[in-house]
């Protein structure tokens, strides 16, 4: 069997700047140099400029599968693959297979090669996903079921990302001569044609149909291809703490017979994101190569994109449509979302931004469609996953970066670049691959488009003069409108930055060497003491025979059946969170009195309306009195509720550093939006809130007779909670001291 591992926090190296040693690796092979026409700058926008022999755009994944097999095949020493996603039961083509032939399913082929070619090693690193993203995934071979990998196929997973992070890069590299980059991964529900039919038979995964699909990859040689396997050995070695070599020269040339290049003898830059580890800082080339490309516009840019949910690509738009000159600019985007989660995050966001634009758009220069396919069923559409810009027929750029908040410095991306730097031949094959694509959503042939573009004189004009009742392009209308308040509880999903476990742990271990010297046994014998006075007062005196199991059923369910039972319990929170009593005891007491999801209800609406009083008190306060009511806790909130507001509300809630009733009249005081008071209490305090009706649903069950206490459930919600308290405080605290230092560096010196 295959090694097949899951990578610890003990085996990442952190501080080491991704490809630093793979420069090293390659110089002088890549021309880390800029040419006096480039927009590509080395160490802002790109790590490296590397020189490719052919280069070839893959449209749709197809080709790309069938390019991979085709490489692979001629593969000697190494096959290295980093991915979001891999599935070894991925159908590479739909050929026959001859009899003892190379097989057309993924991982029984990587087993294939390595039977075939006993030097040969497979390295696949794909990403430690959570479980919320395992519905469409294959489970680990690790767990002995599925495919067995053959021992010289390496299966990794990666777990080095940041907290809601992933590894996003989608790169394949054949004995460091060929190389894949781009959006798509070796997976399922890929595979598709640029026909995208509405009812291709061959479009199916685990015996279901799935929409059309369209993404693109770039396949490379020469420099460039050794440029990006070294980028993927530097990120197998930040990741397992192990060092794949270098394959050697090679006389067999591994470019596919079959792939015609679009492009060659060509320079490439590769633009990566990577949010900071240890020492190293952040790394936002992908970011950067996108301003800088919308910077540079003179007459169109095209792009193609999974997400539109970056407000700094958007602004940067606005304000080239803002010119009187600027650039047409044309956003293809997929019409519907993935889910009902997406639908209200990512959906809500692009939204937003759609309607930016637009408003921004005062000389008529901008659109936003979405490709028609017709006979899909009701709530499908042609799925665009694609990640292009394309820079009038000057720059042409593919990748893994969504226009996202996460693609520009969460999670790890790899982009790369081809410039025409004046170069006729090398602008004029740009120009045709932009044609193409938009050839290939109205449905015509790419010469038919080329025609009615150069009639028209304009993407746009072009574009509307296509014909609309078959395979169409079709504009983004009547974009809804969504409140404030959606839009910034939708963009908790599309963090800015990333939360790093290893910065939470060194604090943790800093705050627990501070307070080390300050034991805690007297409150500790405390809490013994008071549980020991209550338990004897319950044994030895009458009080055992008043507050019997069924007489306290019997009380909750007499209180309960008066009308006003339940504004009462609501009612409660408001004095108990001024005097301090324990909220949790009033839930635990609303469940056994009206049952778990009244009790739950009520607990939730309680809580809010006693947060809103504090929040009213502290808008009537004079701000000087909530500083001394407030102390020094005021000044590690007001800046982070003032910069995050929803987010920050919520996060106290969850992980209070201060009373429950502190942290309203503070809001109030620095005039935080009561809907964001509001929202961001019935999040926060979800957690704990449901935690106690889980206790109470419990007990209630065991004062009736009904059943013993779980244990294991208490348990494991309460275990829950405490490491959410853990990790969230300390995001809290980080996030305070890194205003006070950006708020030190502003200062005039």
């Amino acid at each position: 069997m295959g090694s097949v591992l899951y990578l610890h926090p003990h085996q990442r190296r952190a501080g080491a700047r991704p490809l630093r040693a793979a420069q090293r690796e390659t110089a002088p092979a890549v021309q880390q140099r800029r040419a006096p026409q480039s927009l590509l700058r080395l160490g802002y926008n790109c790590c490296a400029i590397a020189r490719a022999e052919r280069a070839a755009l893959l449209i749709d994944a197809a080709s790309y599968f069938r390019a991979f097999h085709d490489a692979a095949l001629r593969a000697q020493r190494s096959i290295t693959v980093l991915a979001w996603d891999f599935n070894s039961q991925t159908r590479l083509h739909f050929d026959p297979v001859p009899k003892d032939g190379p097989p057309a399913i993924l991982g029984d082929f990587l087993n294939y090669l390595v039977k075939r070619r006993r030097g040969l090693h497979i390295n696949v690193l794909n990403w430690d996903y959570p479980m919320v993203f395992g519905t469409d995934r294959e489970f680990p071979p690790l767990y002995g079921f599925g495919w067995t990998p053959e021992r010289r196929v390496h299966l990794r997973y990666d777990d080095t990302h940041p907290i809601a992070g992933c590894h996003h890069q989608k790169v394949a590299v054949i004995d460091d001569a060929v190389a894949f980059v781009g959006g798509i991964d070796l997976t399922v529900r890929r595979w598709d044609t640029p026909e995208h039919l509405g009812d291709d038979p061959r479009r199916t995964a685990s015996g279901k149909p799935y929409p059309p699909f369209h993404d693109l990859m770039l396949a490379v040689d020469g420099d460039a291809a050794r440029a990006l396997a070294a980028l993927a050995r530097e990120r197998w070695l930040a990741a397992t703490g192990r060092r794949l070599p270098a394959a050697p020269p090679r006389g067999e040339d591994p470019w596919p017979e079959a792939l015609e290049p679009h492009f060659t003898r060509v320079d490439v830059g590769i633009a990566r994101t990577f949010p900071p580890r240890g020492e190293a800082p952040a790394v936002r080339e992908v970011e950067n190569l996108y301003l800088d490309m919308i910077a540079s516009a003179r007459r169109s840019i095209y792009i193609e994109n999974q997400y539109f949910t970056a407000p700094r690509i958007a602004a940067a738009l606005e304000q080239r449509l803002a010119e009187p000159d600027g650039p047409e600019v044309v956003l293809v985007l997929r019409l519907l979302s993935h889910g009902w989660l997406e639908e209200h995050t990512m959906h809500i966001l692009r939204t937003r931004l759609l309607r930016r634009l637009q408003a921004a758009d005062r000389h008529g220069r901008f659109r936003a469609y979405y490709p028609h396919v017709p006979g899909l069923a009701s709530g499908c559409c042609l799925d665009v996953h694609s990640k292009l810009m394309i820079v009038d027929d000057a720059c042409l750029r593919v990748g893994s970066a969504n226009l996202c908040n996460r693609s520009m410095a969460v999670d790890a991306e790899c982009d790369v670049a081809i410039e025409s730097r004046g170069d006729p031949r090398i602008a004029g094959t740009i120009r045709e691959l932009r044609d193409r694509l938009l050839a290939e959503h109205a449905g015509l042939a790419p010469e038919a488009f080329a025609r009615r573009l150069a009639e028209a004189g304009s993407l746009h004009q072009a574009i509307a003069a296509l014909p609309a009742d078959g395979r169409a392009l079709l504009p983004f209308k009547d974009v809804p409108e969504w409140p404030e308040a959606i839009v910034s509880v939708a963009a908790v999903a599309d963090p800015d930055e990333p939360i790093s476990l290893d910065a939470l742990m060194a604090e943790r271990a800093l705050e627990e060497e501070a307070c080390g010297a300050r034991p805690a046994w007297g409150k500790i014998a405390a809490a013994f003491a008071a549980i020991a006075a209550l338990a004897a007062l319950w044994r030895f005196t009458p009080v055992a025979h008043v507050l019997t199991p069924a007489n306290v059923i019997e009380w909750a369910q007499d209180f309960a059946s008066s009308w006003w039972a339940p504004l009462v319990v609501m009612a409660a929170y408001t004095p108990a969170c001024f005097v301090m009593f324990p909220r949790p005891l009033i839930t635990l007491a609303g469940v056994i009195a009206f049952g778990a999801w009244q009790g739950f209800a009520y607990a939730v609406a309680g809580v809010v309306a006693s947060a809103v009083v504090t929040y009213y008190v502290g808008r009537a306060m004079k701000r000087d009195t909530v500083r001394r009511l407030a102390g020094r806790k005021l000044d590690r909130m007001v800046d982070v509720l003032k910069k995050h507001g929803f987010l920050a509300m919520t996060l106290l809630r969850l992980v209070p550093i201060a009373p429950f009733a502190i942290e309203g009249i503070v809001a109030g005081a620095v005039r935080l939006k009561l809907w964001q008071l509001a929202a961001g209490t019935a999040l926060g305090m979800l957690p704990g809130t449901l935690a106690a009706t889980i206790f109470g649903d419990q007990l209630e069950s065991a004062l009736t007779g009904g059943g013993d206490i779980n244990w294991w459930i208490v348990s494991a919600v309460a275990a829950a909670f405490v490491a959410g308290i853990v990790a969230v405080r300390r995001w809290f605290n980080r996030m305070a001291r890194r205003l006070t230092a950006d708020a030190a560096r502003t200062q005039p010196r």
